[in-house]
């Protein structure tokens, strides 16, 4: 696990659930990303940084093929009680041998995964994921915007190093316009086919 994860207050588990269940409560939809992703229509779905599930079950729920990945036993044990049918897999993203021997339609890093991984490895991860985007596929992530943070150009240039063009930039799943103030991005690469 990464020490930026472990130190984050970030609840783990059946409490970052909780979280969300009290979101919904008040109305709030809480399927944006999954939304965004099914939009492309995929067939398979990697979900990378997929904590306890929550977007991985809601694709799987409107019939794509989803594997979850994380590095945090506690996410992951809290996923797999919940959809013990999905494939939910163990892995650390910044390992040079994060190898699922599989590409997938679109891979997904939602929940600000990119701004959680060690910092100076996100084009590290960047690359590991692309590796498991398939021809004319895509790699989505969103994530909030920090000073000394990552930030789109970077990302851009990382993508473009892993072999994936820009599509699409917005500031939020819902595909609100992005302009260069905003506080979050979800940015949308392609592997070209």
């Amino acid at each position: 696990m990464t020490e930026r994860w472990q130190q984050s207050k970030v609840p783990r588990g059946a409490e970052y659930d909780r979280r969300f269940e009290d979101l919904a409560a008040t109305g709030m939809d809480m399927h944006g990303e999954a939304a965004l992703v099914a939009s492309y229509r995929p067939t398979t779905v990697l979900d990378a940084g997929c904590g306890t599930g929550r977007v991985a079950i809601e694709l799987a729920s409107r019939g794509h093929d989803v594997v979850g990945v994380d590095v945090d036993p506690a996410m992951l044990e809290a996923a797999q009680a919940k959809a013990p049918s999905i494939t939910w897999v163990a892995a650390d993203l910044t390992d040079p041998a994060f190898d699922l021997g599989r590409t997938f339609d679109v891979v997904v890093m939602a929940g600000n995964v990119l701004i959680f991984v060690p910092s100076g490895t996100e084009k590290k991860v960047i690359a590991n994921t692309a590796r498991h985007v398939s021809p004319g596929g895509r790699l989505v992530a969103g994530y909030s915007l920090r000073p000394g943070g990552l930030q789109p150009s970077d990302h851009d240039a990382y993508a473009a190093a892993a072999g994936l063009v820009l599509e699409d930039r917005w500031s939020s799943w819902d595909r609100d316009p992005y302009v260069p103030t905003d506080n979050y991005a979800v940015s949308v690469h392609r592997k070209p086919s």
